[in-house]
């Protein structure tokens, strides 16, 4: 059980950055993955960034290079950098943290956070 709560949303003009923060309630050394994702109207809830226990990261495409995940272990926190943003980067940003046990899967979600990217 992890209690997530994003934060750092808003509204920003293209080519702007903005940093997502995401706290959990509980350390999240001991989680599997954290990651962000992402949903627009209409849309599917789609990956934007991932960061496994053994601290590799994985990034959608449509992000990578713009994008970084980090985490700060001490105030079990994870990050989002967001530089050079896009309106197609508008959406509900949702913090996920994943932990596997025997070969099953439980995600935890956070509320989201809206970002919005005006042309």
């Amino acid at each position: 059980q992890v209690q997530l709560v994003e934060s750092g949303g808003g509204l920003v003009q293209a080519g702007g950055s903005l940093r997502l923060s995401c706290a959990a309630s509980r350390s999240i050394f001991s989680v599997n993955a954290m990651g962000w994702y992402r949903q627009a109207p209409g849309e599917q809830r789609e990956l934007v960034a991932v960061v496994t226990s053994g601290s590799k990261t994985n990034y959608a495409d449509s992000v990578k290079g713009r994008f970084t995940i980090s985490i700060d272990n001490a105030k079990n926190t994870v990050y989002l950098q967001m530089n050079s943003l896009k309106p197609e980067d508008t959406a509900v940003y949702y913090c996920n943290a994943r932990l596997t046990v025997v070969a099953l899967e439980y995600d935890y979600w956070g509320q989201g956070t809206q970002v919005t990217v005006s042309s």
